[in-house]
């Protein structure tokens, strides 16, 4: 069975904030990627949503970016914590503020 994805995934939990129009609904990433992550969220968009995304680092800085939503797997809000992957894949076409910093997260510079 061939591999979805050549790029390693870094478990990351980072606070983040995406949405639509303005990023309002909030999530945690589980793990990054050079062009993606994986959110989870119990207010997942529906695959091919366009979003704007707001990534907290733990130092406080915050990294912009859009992204399409890819997956999404929905499980009940009583059960998202007892499962271990509960949000949505987002595959991110582009970094508009803060790339540097999203790159040193997996130790990367900026494409």
């Amino acid at each position: 069975m061939p591999q979805k994805r050549n790029l390693k995934r870094y478990n990351k939990r980072l606070s983040l904030k995406f949405g639509i129009e303005e990023p309002v609904r909030t999530g945690y990433t589980e793990d990054i990627s050079n062009d993606g992550l994986f959110v989870k969220t119990v207010n997942a968009y529906p695959p091919m949503t366009r979003l704007n995304i707001e990534i907290t680092l733990p130092d406080k800085n915050i990294v912009k970016a859009e992204g399409v939503v890819m997956w999404l797997k929905k499980v009940p809000p009583s059960l998202v914590y007892m499962v271990k992957k509960s949000g949505m894949g987002i595959r991110i076409t582009k970094i508009t503020e803060g790339e540097e910093l999203y790159r040193k997260l997996y130790g990367t510079e900026p494409l």
